[in-house]
């Protein structure tokens, strides 16, 4: 599926044996002040991904294509009004620059965010690519939010 490299602070985890989401942690140290956002590094990136897989449903072939979705801690965002702003955000298999998260403060005050707070939470998962959509081919590599193009 994925290989992920964690070179942050914090440990990344399940918090049970059947957790969906497993956390992910702030690698840096900053200030969101009141209705503002932030990209906030985590120090993961993806490594390494499974080679193309093929799935026939009928006279239809699937691509299957691992992501990473982060979503919001739920804890955050009930008691301190913080949540993902793009949520859920996509991290596709061959993007290999570093897991960023983008946090926004609903609250009425700043939200300190320190060195391996948990802030958000991953979940691997299949997807399936339709037959008939044309695959640009743009190369992804480490370039992220946007990368792929407007048009």
């Amino acid at each position: 599926m994925l290989k992920l490299e964690h070179s942050g602070i914090g440990e990344i985890f399940y918090a049970t044996s059947q957790s969906a989401g497993f956390d992910i942690c702030a690698n840096e140290n900053t200030s969101i002040p009141p209705g503002e956002w932030k990209l906030i590094k985590t120090g993961l990136r993806i490594v390494e991904s499974v080679s193309e897989q093929k799935l026939k449903v009928g006279n239809l072939d699937y691509q299957v294509i691992p992501e990473i979705q982060i979503r919001p801690r739920s804890g955050l965002a009930l008691k301190q009004g913080i949540t993902v702003l793009n949520s859920p955000s996509t991290i596709d298999a061959d993007y290999r620059g570093e897991i960023m998260v983008t946090l926004i403060n609903h609250s009425k005050v700043d939200f300190s965010v320190q060195v391996g707070d948990r802030i958000a939470q991953g979940v691997c998962a299949l997807v399936l690519q339709l037959p008939g959509i044309h695959v640009k081919r743009v190369e992804r590599g480490a370039g992220g939010f946007g990368s792929s193009g407007k048009n």
